[in-house]
C-alpha cells in the first residue's frame, strides 16, 4: 500500500467515524440556537437566494469589491475571512465586530484578539456604500461579511458554496465576549475545543475551520511562545530548522510589527498545505501545531486532510455554513446604513 493510499484510507475511516458525531452535533446545535433566544426575541431563519428579488445585484457587487481588494493586496482575502470568524464567535454572526466605539457603545475592535490585528474594514465600507446606493437599507452588514468571506476563499483558489442570508445587524457589541470567546493563538486543544463547542461547533468543524490558516500572516508576538528556546523540546514532531528560521525573522525587528506567513509554502492560496505543514512540524501558531500533537482525533483528521484536499474542501464548506448560521437573539436587529454604527432613531 502506497503512502497516498494509506492517507486516503485514514481519511475515509475518520470521515465515517465523525459522520455519526456530526449527526449528533446537529441536535446539539439546534438546542444551542434555541437557547440563544434571549428576552423572547426569535432567531432569524436564514435562506438561500434571500436577496434574489429585493437586491439581485448584491452578490455581484460584493464579489467585484472583494476581487479588487484581493487583487490589490492578496493578504486581504485572509483578512476578510478572519473578520467573519471573529464576528460569528461573539454572539453570532451579526456584524458587531464592525461597530466603532462611541460615547454610548464600546465596540469589539479594541478587544485583545482584534486590536491592531483585524483588517478589511474599509473594504466592507466600500461594499456597503455601493449597496446602499443600489438597494438602500436592504443588505445587512452581517450578510456582507459572510459573502465576502466566501468570495475571498474562491478568489484564492478554494471552494465555493452558496451562502445562506437574511442576517440582521446587531444594535450592540461585547468587548468582554470578544476577549473571552475568540480562540487564542497559544491555546491547547482542550481550550480550543471548549470555545468551538460553546458556539455549537464540533471537533471536526474546529479542525476544518482551522484550515483557514492556509492563508494570511501573523505577528511574531502571537507565536513567541512557540519559538522561545526554553519551550522547544526534542520531540519528533518538532521541526528545529523551521523554528530557527522564525527565531531569526523575529529577532531582527519589532515582534509587534514583524509578520510571518501562516502557511509559508503557499501563503496566498487556499489549499490543504496547512495540514501538510502541520505534519512537518511547520504550523506557525501554537494553536495550529497543537492540533497535531495534542489530540489523537485531531491528528487523524489532519492526516486525512493532508492527503485529500477534496475532503478538506467539503468539510470546510459545511463548517462555514454551520458557523455562518450562528446567531443570538436577532429579532431586535436591523439593517445598518453604515456598518460602523447603529442606525440613528428617526432617520
Amino acid at each position: 500500500m502506497t503512502g497516498k493510499h494509506y492517507l486516503v484510507l485514514v481519511c475515509l475511516m475518520f470521515l465515517l467515524k465523525f459522520s455519526a458525531t456530526f449527526a449528533s452535533n446537529q441536535n446539539a446545535t439546534t438546542l444551542n440556537e434555541a437557547a440563544a433566544c434571549i428576552d423572547g426575541a426569535a432567531t432569524i431563519t436564514l435562506t438561500f437566494g434571500f436577496y434574489i428579488n429585493s437586491c439581485p445585484e448584491a452578490e455581484p457587487i460584493i464579489f467585484s469589491w472583494v476581487e479588487k481588494a484581493v487583487s490589490d493586496d492578496p493578504r486581504m482575502a485572509a483578512s476578510l475571512l478572519r473578520l467573519h470568524f471573529h464576528d460569528c464567535f461573539v454572539n453570532g454572526c451579526d456584524a458587531s465586530v464592525l461597530l466603532d466605539d462611541t460615547p454610548n457603545l464600546v465596540g469589539e475592535k479594541t478587544a485583545a484578539p482584534n486590536a491592531n490585528s483585524l483588517r478589511g474594514f474599509e473594504v466592507i465600507d466600500a461594499i456597503k456604500a455601493d449597496l446602499e446606493y443600489v438597494c438602500p437599507q436592504t443588505v445587512s452588514c452581517a450578510d456582507i461579511l459572510a459573502v465576502a468571506a466566501r468570495d475571498s476563499v474562491v478568489l484564492s483558489g478554494g471552494p465555493g458554496w452558496e451562502v445562506e442570508m437574511g442576517r440582521r445587524d446587531s444594535l450592540s457589541a461585547s468587548k468582554t465576549a470578544a476577549n473571552n470567546n475568540i480562540p487564542g493563538p497559544n491555546s491547547d486543544v482542550a481550550t480550543l475545543l471548549s470555545k468551538f463547542q460553546n458556539v455549537g461547533l464540533s471537533l471536526q468543524d474546529m479542525v476544518a475551520l482551522s484550515g483557514a490558516h492556509t492563508m494570511g500572516k501573523a505577528r511574531c508576538s502571537t507565536f513567541s511562545g512557540r519559538i522561545n528556546s526554553s519551550s522547544i523540546s526534542n520531540s519528533p514532531d518538532v521541526n528545529l530548522e523551521y523554528l530557527q528560521s522564525l527565531q531569526q525573522l523575529c529577532s531582527q525587528s519589532d515582534a509587534n510589527t514583524t509578520l510571518a506567513d501562516l502557511d509559508h509554502m503557499t501563503p496566498t492560496t487556499f489549499d490543504n498545505q496547512y495540514y501538510v505543514n502541520l505534519l512537518s512540524g511547520e504550523g506557525l501558531l501554537g494553536s495550529d501545531q497543537v492540533l497535531l500533537t495534542g489530540n489523537e482525533e485531531t491528528r487523524g483528521i489532519i492526516q486525512c486532510y493532508a492527503g485529500d484536499m477534496g475532503a478538506f474542501f467539503e468539510d470546510f464548506k459545511r463548517a462555514m455554513l454551520k458557523m455562518g448560521s450562528l446567531q443570538a437573539a436577532q429579532g431586535n436587529g436591523e439593517v445598518r446604513r453604515n456598518c460602523r454604527a447603529v442606525n440613528e432613531v428617526g432617520l
